[in-house]
């Protein structure tokens, strides 16, 4: 069953390049580095660790930004044009067209990852550069994987997109939420309790993302192994976990 997997895969990764997405990556790189060379010659100290950290957010979000709206937006399409019923009625598991999907998305996130990694090389050594562009390859599959489980139970472009990046945006900022919920005041109210453990409840179950892509690595070169461990190791849990879930999901649907 390798070989239908490796051909949904292909052929998801050509839909992607026929869309002109790497035109569009390229365009987006053009444009972050543009945007981060103006507000270099705007600083008047550190002007290179500003640049570095500016381009380092802006290329994330713009990676993360077109991974999870190709995949929503070709698992529509496809849907729209009734590719996945044709695809369901061929004798193959359904795990099969699932693992095949989820293969050509994350070989699409590559292209970003070793684009934007690229230009990480003229603000920081090699080692350095490889992490940040590995850990936003990571981020991109977490994000991919948790678009592909929203569209298929979802079923509607808008509220995936808006579930992916809500879901994206607090993976992010949750960690600050636990400081400042944590740090306010010596003595909590009831609710301030209760919202606390709430949060707590929240970073418990979504990934850290907040230390996926660092701008710091490009800035001060402070990336290390461990760092690698741990974004290898939350990335293997999440990405499977999502894909149970993504397949638990196509498995009730009555297409």
């Amino acid at each position: 069953m390798m070989r239908p997997a490796l051909t949904i895969a292909r052929y998801t990764l050509l839909e992607a390049l026929r869309n002109r997405l790497l035109w569009l990556l390229l365009l987006m790189a053009a444009a972050a580095v543009a945007v981060s060379g103006f507000l270099n010659e705007l600083a008047l100290t550190e002007s290179r660790q500003l640049q570095a950290a500016l381009l380092g957010a802006v290329l994330r979000l713009a990676a993360v930004f077109l991974i999870a709206t190709f995949v929503v937006t070709s698992m529509a399409r496809e849907a729209n044009d009734k590719g996945l019923e044709l695809l369901m009625a061929l004798p193959m598991p359904r795990a099969v067209y699932l693992f095949g999907k989820l293969a050509g998305f994350g070989a699409l996130a590559v292209l970003p990852a070793l684009l934007f990694g690229a230009l990480g090389l003229f603000f920081a050594p090699p080692a350095q550069a490889a992490l940040w562009a590995f850990s936003l390859l990571c981020e991109c599959w977490i994000v991919a994987a948790f678009s592909v489980l929203c569209m298929l139970t979802l079923n509607q472009v808008l509220p995936a997109l808006a579930a992916a990046f809500s879901f994206y945006l607090l993976a992010r900022v949750v960690a600050a939420l636990q400081l400042l919920g944590h740090g306010a005041a010596t003595v909590q109210s009831a609710s301030q309790q209760a919202l606390n453990t709430g949060i707590d409840g929240l970073a418990l179950l979504l990934p850290h993302l907040d230390q996926f892509t660092r701008s710091d690595w490009l800035v001060y070169h402070s990336g290390s192994a461990a760092d690698v461990t741990s974004i290898a190791a939350q990335t293997a849990i999440y990405v499977a976990l999502m894909s149970a879930a993504a397949l638990f999901d196509l498995h009730r649907k009555a297409i």
